[in-house]
């Protein structure tokens, strides 16, 4: 044994340590020889970990001049090439292995006893399996073989290769003397689910590395990528090649999975031996009587034998129950299916809460006046509605009555009934009679334009009647048909500011006759969005009354709201408001789940160095096993980006399973898409055809989608109501429905589901309307008097702030009137984007099929500039609808970018930073009673994208047939790379609070993090503040913050807070108020009983880095300290964070400009 140690310590310290050795010069036969020797003593006796060493033996061990591929593979086989295993041992026994044979025999007897042992444990097995275990030892060796060729290829040539099922099938019939069936491997994964993954996966899949930044841009270190297919380990011999098959797109794959890990000699080999042996002694104690193990194993099998996708002549139908899937008014209950959901193998009581609200019965309502016959028959056919909700029939006498209504129910209790009726009816009186009915998406105003055609067309006397939608995708030579010929429009408040209005007199004649006007999701209009649509709806109604028509009836629906009355009455200007909230649509019985993934301590060790299992994975698993049982069902995703990874993995992993019916009815929808592709996905959608909608919440207002039964989402959305409406939109059809939250790794996401009571009692925070803002009414001003001149007497639509804007801001002409400003001149809407947004976009063009026969470049989405600057960069991964995109080439002169096809199984995260700066000063204003001021000023906003990682995700399978077998493991980052990308740099307003240098140094004295404290603070302001959806401030990342290297990188410690948009004007308002908000924050954290924060005072939906930097008590001192209240020092305990280096330094003063004066609080 002495010996035997030396040989491997001198083996190892020669490679390891010596790499310039003279002995590394040897020959590779002497080299392998002593390799042998190594390998052995370490695979057998020590156990070490093999990626320790290999990549050093094998970087020497090669001569540059050979094929490195080939080399890698032969030197693979050599290491192998030895008794590894007594697994491989006994199937290879020969007459001339008498040296083997006489080693053997040294054999001690304690080692002979556990041999017999070990024997006797297996005696009673059928030769069935002891025949399965052979397969399943050589088939375990010959994978870890080509897994370890892979790990070295890696290594040398940066290029991880999967192991294909060819590779391993045919060395194995080599070892076994006969072929090795799919059934076998079928029964090994029926067997072992948790252990062997056994699957077709897309043929791209078995590469990772794909071109990315060109030579001379990336660093000295960075790979040379291709996207040129790795040959070597795909091309295998046609005989290995399945029946039915070519080389086509989808390639089966054998891997064992290791769920154990161990450093004591002997273990890895025992252990894996030994799950098997327990497996089958399970099976056979499980077998009841009657009936045989073998049969039942072989049964189970065949829903395990993997289907290609791809293949033209695919294998023999498999007609398993589990494999088909159900019509939905087939489907399991709910209940049933949540039992099954807790049966399941990969369940770790995830459900966290489980809330079920029962059943609820249609209250009906009256019409004072009955509808005709006519509109009745309308109503019957084409809904099939003979008698109308409490709430409908409420709404439509109000309306009859000449009121403005406003109703606030619950998602899908049939609210586009209330102003669908009273059209009718006026259209019926007069078929000159028009309409506009406004809603916050074109997908939502697709959908109820097919729902008012079906309508009209089953109405006698109104099938003439035409609709149309006007909204940014009308062609411009269909406009003017349009506004000449439709009865109704459907339109948003974006055509109705920057085309309706600005062009007036070629709507006159509709505007006259305008009966009604409906504005659905009235909940959407909020905050700064909500303050300008406010200012366009009076534009609106000074146009209706001076082409003599003030008899224009408003009607509004919204999902549950607080004030509903309130909100509309602020929004549109009227007073005369009637408001419904009483629901009388019935609803089904609905379970509401927190599923909680499971985190890494409760994972088996081998899993447990991957990372947490990932919510959205869970959550694509939950999706995957709903649909499999006929449970429509829409998967919600707070950002495009999460969206489109989440349709990426499905697409993959039905894919992978042969389950592209399944896949065929799964599609994504956010915003971006071309209108070829918006309008494509929604006949999709609207025809009820789909199992499976992934979004964003583009469709989390009340689209018609089909029957949906269930809604999955991932991560808590930004709010109480958007829960509750992304909640709803499944059980739309009276039948029991399900709504799950999956919750990310996120403190807001955990605070829900550690008080889960909140999300079904916390109130609705009221909406908001800024109607008194002279920033947001001078630019409207200036759009109205472009209309038609003002004068003072439109103060009645304005507010009194008019006449002080009019004589400071607009042009008077001899008359009296008002002209806009000629710097707004031609079209001053041009000049006010109502959304907030910056209105440059990049163009994504698809450049794959340029230079092939009719080649041409493809646009395939536009996407906003401070999106681009985050996916737009060379070598990174674009992805649209599920695809990737590789990104060739960027011009952020031209906007334009150029993408090419590539399907690669990585993903690409950008690595970058922004600084925001306040730059100079232009008001100062008190705090009360507090020396310390607020400032207000020019603020500098500065992204760079310097990087990005290459991030591959990692799987295993799961032991369900029914049900996806792939279950994500967690990420792999494959490499880093370095870009080079110019900074996106704007000027914005905005304010800020220095931290006084007195508590800076106490913070120290204590050990705080001060960049957790300034981060809670910051978000505890902006808590309080009401428009502060259109605020922006400077997040902390934790890479940075808890880094184990010190940041060159040093903020000041400063609070500071930007409008979101270069436009905006919230900063302004924000910093008026700035003394009484930083007060409300610090009331708020002192009395909320949360221990560690939530989103009530320290933490943010909207948070760019989920909260992660985080201090209730230090935020809390730093508003003490602005407000001048008192701290006890020596009553604030020394805290232990995880900040190694400081990366605040003490705030330096910014200058202001000449003149300033410090305003009073």
């Amino acid at each position: 044994m002495y010996k035997a140690r030396q040989v491997r310590e001198k083996t190892y310290n020669t490679y390891m340590i010596h790499p310039c050795s003279p002995f590394l010069q040897q020959s590779l036969q002497l080299n392998a020889y002593l390799l042998r020797r190594f390998a052995n003593n370490c695979l057998c006796d020590m156990r070490l970990d093999t990626q320790i060493w290999w990549p050093h033996i094998i970087r020497f061990l090669l001569p540059a001049s050979h094929n490195p591929e080939q080399r890698l593979f032969e030197c693979t086989l050599i290491l192998f090439n030895i008794n590894v295993s007594p697994a491989l041992a006994s199937m290879k026994r020969s007459a001339g292995s008498t040296k083997r044979a006489s080693k053997r025999q040294k054999v001690s007897s304690a080692t002979g006893t556990r041999i017999q042992d070990k024997e006797k444990e297996t005696s009673e097995w059928p030769e069935y399996f002891h025949d399965l275990f052979k397969i399943f030892k050589a088939s375990y060796i010959l994978c870890h073989v080509f897994e370890t060729y892979s790990f070295l290829a890696f290594v040398s040539s940066r290029r991880y290769l999967a192991t294909t099922f060819p590779m391993i099938r045919s060395s194995a019939e080599g070892l076994l003397k006969r072929p090795l069936e799919l059934s076998k491997v079928a029964e090994l994964k029926a067997l072992l689910p948790d252990l062997v993954e056994f699957a077709y996966i897309p043929h791209c899949d078995l590469r990772i590395h794909g071109e990315t930044v060109s030579q001379q841009n990336k660093r000295s270190n960075s790979p040379n990528f291709t996207l040129q297919s790795q040959s070597f380990a795909i091309d295998t011999p046609s005989g290995s090649r399945l029946p039915g098959h070519e080389e086509e797109e989808h390639v089966l794959v054998l891997e064992f999975a290791e769920n154990f890990r161990t450093t004591k000699p002997g273990n890895l080999v025992d252990k894996r031996n030994q799950r098997f042996k327990d497996a089958v002694d399970e099976l056979m104690k499980a077998t009841p009587e009657g009936e045989v193990s073998i049969d039942l194993l072989q049964a189970a099998a065949r829903d395990h034998i993997p289907v290609n996708p791809s293949a033209k002549k695919a294998l023999p139908a498999n007609n398993s129950p589990n494999l088909i899937i159900p019509e939905p008014k087939d489907r399991p209950s709910i209940d049933d299916i949540l039992l099954e959901i807790q049966k399941q193998q990969w369940y770790k009581n995830q459900i966290a809460d489980r809330r079920t609200f029962k059943e609820k019965v249609a209250i009906t309502g009256l019409l004072a006046e009955p509808l005709s016959r006519t509109i009745q028959q309308a109503l019957r056919e084409s809904r099939n509605i003979t008698s109308l909700y409490y709430h409908q029939a409420a709404a439509i006498n109000a309306i009859a009555q000449r009121k403005h209504v406003i109703v606030s129910t619950s998602t899908a209790s049939g609210k586009s009934v209330i102003y669908q009726v009273p059209l009718l009816k006026f259209l019926e009186e007069n078929f000159s009679a028009t309409a506009i009915f406004i809603y916050p998406t074109k997908a939502l105003a697709q959908d109820q334009r097919t729902a008012l055609e079906q309508l009209l067309w089953a109405c006698p006397g109104l099938q003439h009647i035409k609709v149309a939608t006007y909204d940014g995708d009308t062609p411009q030579d269909h406009r003017r048909t349009i506004r000449e010929t439709a009865s109704v429009i459907f339109t948003n408040f974006d055509m109705l500011h920057a085309s309706i209005l600005p062009h007036e007199e070629l709507w006159r004649t509709f505007i006259k006759n305008l009966k009604l006007i409906a504005v659905d999701e009235l909940h959407y209009y909020s905050n700064l969005f909500g303050s300008h649509v406010a200012q366009i709806i009076r534009r609106f109604r000074r146009i209706c009354a001076a082409v003599g028509n003030q008899r224009v009836i408003f009607v509004s629906c919204s999902a549950t709201i607080s004030k509903p009355s309130q909100h509309m009455k602020r929004l549109f200007g009227v007073e005369d408001v009637e408001e419904i909230v009483e629901d009388g649509a019935p609803s089904g019985k609905k379970d509401y789940l927190v599923w909680d993934p499971p985190s890494v301590k409760d994972m088996d060790p081998g899993l447990a160095n991957l990372g947490q299992s990932g919510p959205m994975y869970e959550a694509i698993n939950l999706m995957i096993f709903l649909m499999m049982r006929g449970v429509r069902v829409i998967l919600f995703c707070k950002v495009r980006r999460a969206c489109e990874l989440a349709m990426k993995a499905l697409r993959q992993r039905l894919s992978a399973e042969g389950r592209l019916d399944v896949l065929a009815k799964v599609m994504p929808y956010r915003g971006g898409y071309s209108q070829e592709d918006r309008r494509r996905i929604e006949h999709e959608a609207f025809s009820g055809h789909l199992l499976g909608i992934v979004a964003t919440n583009a469709l989390e207002l009340g689209v018609d989608i089909g029957v949906l039964d269930a809604v999955i989402m991932l991560g808590f959305p930004f709010g109480i109501a958007n829960f509750r409406q992304q909640a709803g939109r499944a059980g739309r059809r009276s039948r029991d429905s399900l709504a799950v939250l999956v919750a990310e790794d996120l403190p807001i996401d955990r605070n829900y589901v550690e008080s889960p009571d909140t999300l079904y009692n916390q109130p609705i925070d009221d909406l908001t309307v800024d109607i008194e803002s002279k920033v947001i009414i001078e630019a409207h001003l200036q759009c109205a008097a472009h209309e038609m001149p003002l004068s003072k007497d439109d103060a009645f639509y304005f507010g009194a702030s008019l006449g002080e804007l009019c004589d400071s801001k607009l042009r008077k002409d001899k008359d009296g009137w008002y002209h806009p400003h000629p710097k707004f001149l031609p079209y001053p809407a041009k000049h006010i984007s109502i959304r907030g947004a910056d209105d440059d976009k990049y163009t994504i063009i698809d450049v794959t099929k340029v230079g092939l026969p009719n080649g041409v470049p493809r646009i395939i989405e536009e996407i906003e500039l401070s999106r681009a600057i985050f996916e737009l960069y060379e070598g990174g991964v674009f992805m649209h609808q599920g695809l990737t995109f590789i990104v060739k080439e960027v011009s952020h002169d031209t906007k334009v970018a150029r993408l090419v096809r590539a399907d690669v199984n990585w993903i690409t995260k950008p690595r970058d930073y922004t600084n925001v700066d306040a730059m100079q000063t232009h008001r100062i204003k008190e705090i009360a009673r507090s020396p310390h001021r607020a400032y207000f000023g020019r603020v500098d906003v500065t992204t760079v994208v310097f990087g990005f990682r290459k991030i591959r995700y990692v799987w295993t399978l799961g032991d369900s047939p029914s049900v996806s077998k792939l279950l994500f493991r967690g990420t792999k980052v494959l490499d880093v790379v370095d870009v080079d990308t110019p900074p996106y740099e704007r000027q914005v307003t905005g304010f800020w609070f220095d931290v006084p240098k007195d508590l800076l140094g106490l913070m120290k004295e204590k050990h705080f993090n001060l960049a957790e404290a300034i981060h809670s603070a910051s978000h505890a302001w902006m808590n309080r503040f009401a428009l502060s959806p259109d605020l922006r401030t400077e997040c902390k990342a934790a890479e940075k913050e808890y880094n184990k290297e010190e940041s060159q990188r040093k903020r000041p410690a400063r609070l500071i807070f930007y409008d979101a948009s270069r436009k905006g004007s919230v900063s302004a308002q924000a910093f008026d108020h700035s003394g009484e908000v930083l007060r409300h924050a610090h009331d708020t954290i002192e009395t909320c009983s949360c221990k560690d924060g939530c989103d009530k005072c320290i933490h943010s939906a909207t948070c760019s880095e989920g909260n992660v930097v985080a201090s209730k008590i230090g935020a809390l001192l730093i508003l003490k300290a602005l407000l001048n209240l008192d701290i006890d020092a020596n009553g604030v305990a020394t805290q232990f964070g995880s900040q190694e280096f400081e990366t605040i330094v003490e705030a330096t003063y910014i200058r202001p400009l000449d003149g300033v004066q410090v305003e009073p609080a």
